[in-house]
């Protein structure tokens, strides 16, 4: 197997958009960006203002789309933008455990209505009625009502993001956050890439969780909103 080219975590939007996931993206040139249907993220190739230029002609007046950069993002007439909060991201180094699977189901654009409803609960990050089209998508039930799901969202070469890993407040405590993710990147690693995931700074439970199931620290992003005026 090649080696993976591990600098494509530095911008990681941008190398999902304009190869395994150009069919999501809108623009060209030096800016790209997901459908809003799909996810809030854009991203551009150098950081510069005339790709953050070409990026605001891609959103309608008063549209925002969420920028993620290890530099502060450089003023650009036209646009407001906002710095949100920090992230760190973690690479899979361990070994997934896999444990029971018996109830684990894969999800779809027909689930979408209710995983939408369920990110909407739970707050695991930015999630849009067609986020499900980004990758594997797999939940838990009780009683017929999805109370867990993770899924995979910025896929590149090399590399594929967990991502809207959250379980409903009734059910924390049980391990499912942690026994899909272990399914996820099983699945990964059997498709030659590597796990990576997103989380913010002062999610301390979270952070503790993926260290835990052997996820490594390996850059700090900040999360920028960039609004059209």
């Amino acid at each position: 197997m090649n080696a993976i080219d591990s600098t494509l975590l530095d911008n990681p939007a941008w190398a999902a958009l304009t190869t395994k996931q150009a069919h999501l993206a809108l623009g060209d040139g030096p800016a790209r960006r997901y459908d809003p249907a799909v996810a809030p993220f854009a991203a551009v190739e150098r950081m510069t203002p005339e790709a953050l230029h070409r990026l605001g002609r891609l959103l309608a007046p008063e549209e925002s789309v969420a920028v993620q950069s290890v530099t502060a993002l450089p003023a650009v007439d036209g646009l407001h933008i906002e710095k949100l909060f920090d992230a760190m991201q973690m690479v899979d180094a361990g070994v997934a455990e896999l444990g029971d699977v018996s109830d684990v189901e894969r999800l779809s654009a027909s689930n979408a209505a209710e995983m939408l409803d369920l990110a909407l609960r739970t707050n695991p990050g930015p999630f849009a009625i067609r986020t499900v089209e980004t990758g594997h998508y797999i939940g838990v039930r009780d009683k017929g009502r999805l109370i867990a799901m993770a899924g995979e969202r910025m896929t590149l070469d090399g590399f594929v993001e967990i991502s809207a890993v959250c379980v409903d407040d009734e059910y924390r405590g049980r391990k499912l956050a942690g026994r899909l993710m272990n399914i996820l990147r099983r699945e990964i690693r059997l498709r030659g890439d590597v796990p990576f995931l997103h989380v913010r700074d002062d999610n301390a439970s979270a952070i503790g969780l993926y260290h835990r199931l052997g996820f490594e620290d390996r850059k700090m992003f900040g999360l920028y909103r960039v609004k059209r005026i």
